[in-house]
């Protein structure tokens, strides 16, 4: 299921360069020099995988927790229903609710510090505006800390952000270097692609959990396995 990550990030950047393409327009890179420029872009691009990385790994303790209980298949049949719902539903009845309320506080925070991050050009400059640019809200980075809840592990589930933010690079990276590029066309094509992807993710998740014995997309579960190794003697 990781792979579902890299693929998530690859194809929803395009949602992240809306988001967050201000900012990264906005990077005090080094135009006079292409190396430094690179490393520049590198330092945020790793600030923003680090900040995935504590993501993921305070999510998939959380996932972790849950599958003490017994709940590993359930959880994940859970996740990926919750994926599906939310791709469904229009965005305006969430919006309605205003979900996002409680942590408003803490968002205001983040962009209060980039925006003064965004003014200086430190060396750590570029690190604090990854870092801070990973925890702006975002409905992909709510698909992917699903993900990161439904492996149960907390390597798994930080480096499942990690592989999501690793997707988002390509993308992200060029509108850096070549500021608006993909014609409206191509933008509406992939716009609508992405939910399409989430659903396939959500049916995945549903089939992991539904342990059905189908290898690398649903497993039977370990006891059963094992059960069935002791009949055999």
């Amino acid at each position: 299921m990781l792979y579902s990550a890299f693929i998530l990030g690859l194809l929803g950047s395009l949602h992240c360069v809306g988001m967050c393409g201000p900012i990264a327009f906005m990077l005090p890179v080094d135009r006079s020099n292409s190396i430094k420029k690179v490393s520049q872009i590198g330092v945020y691009h790793f600030g923003r995988l680090l900040a995935y990385s504590l993501i993921g790994l305070v999510f998939g303790l959380v996932g972790k927790s849950l599958n003490l209980f017994g709940v590993q298949q359930q959880l994940s049949i859970a996740i990926g229903i919750l994926m599906i719902i939310v791709v469904l539903i229009p965005y305006k009845a969430f919006a309605k609710y205003n979900l996002s309320k409680p942590l408003n506080t803490f968002i205001s925070k983040i962009k209060s510090n980039l925006g003064q991050a965004l003014k200086k050009k430190t060396p750590d400059t570029f690190l604090t505006i990854g870092f801070l640019n990973g925890f702006l809200p975002c409905g992909l980075v709510y698909m992917a800390v699903f993900g990161a809840i439904a492996t149960g592990s907390l390597f798994q589930g930080s480096l499942y952000m990690v592989l999501f933010g690793l997707g988002t690079i390509p993308l992200m990276t060029s509108a850096i270097y070549l500021g608006k590029f993909l014609n409206q066309t191509i933008k509406q094509r992939i716009q609508k692609a992405i939910p399409v992807f989430v659903v396939l993710i959500g049916v995945l998740f549903i089939l992991r959990g539904l342990g059905l014995g189908i290898p690398y997309i649903s497993p039977a579960p370990v006891v059963e396995m094992t059960t069935s190794a002791i009949e055999c003697h």
